[in-house]
């Protein structure tokens, strides 16, 4: 038996194997945008339920931010075909412009629900409404017997001041 070392065989020698970087940077740029847009939507596209007196005190209720605000219509506010109101809820009132003419059973001492968003303006916070819903979902009704029994209520109350 032959103990002594053996001569080294040279080995092909080949370039070394290239990260696929770009690769890997297009993945984590692609990734990163989808996330951005993905957090974006879901911000957006929630409309926070909140009530006139709730606007700039309620997390999520913030002025600037898309929301749904609930009251009852005050009488004697409704102008311009419906266009111009204020809506009323626990004391506090909220001027609202909408774009069309509300439909519907919408009427002064009635409570709805406006989508919208509140903005600062010369005169103070206004409401810029999108939709005007006059009849809730059951949704809605279900999460929120509590916010209806005070929404009727101030209509009935609305309602005596005849």
């Amino acid at each position: 038996m032959d103990l002594s070392p053996r001569e080294a065989v040279p080995t092909a020698v080949g370039k070394p194997r290239k990260r696929p970087w770009l690769a890997v940077g297009v993945l984590v740029a692609v990734l990163a945008g989808a996330g951005v847009l993905v957090f974006k939507f879901l911000t957006n596209a929630v409309d926070y339920y909140c009530n006139v007196d709730e606007i700039g005190v309620k997390d999520g209720c913030d002025v600037g931010r898309s929301i749904r605000i609930q009251g009852v219509v005050d009488q004697g506010s409704v102008t311009g075909e419906g266009l111009n109101f204020v809506i009323s809820y626990n004391g506090q009132s909220m001027p609202v412009v909408v774009g069309s003419k509300p439909t519907g059973i919408f009427s002064e001492c009635v409570p709805v629900v406006v989508s919208g968003k509140v903005v600062e303006n010369a005169d103070g916070r206004v409401f810029e409404g999108r939709e005007v819903i006059v009849k809730h979902d059951n949704q809605y009704d279900a999460e929120n017997a509590d916010r209806l029994a005070q929404g009727e209520a101030e209509a009935a109350a609305c309602l005596r001041k005849d």
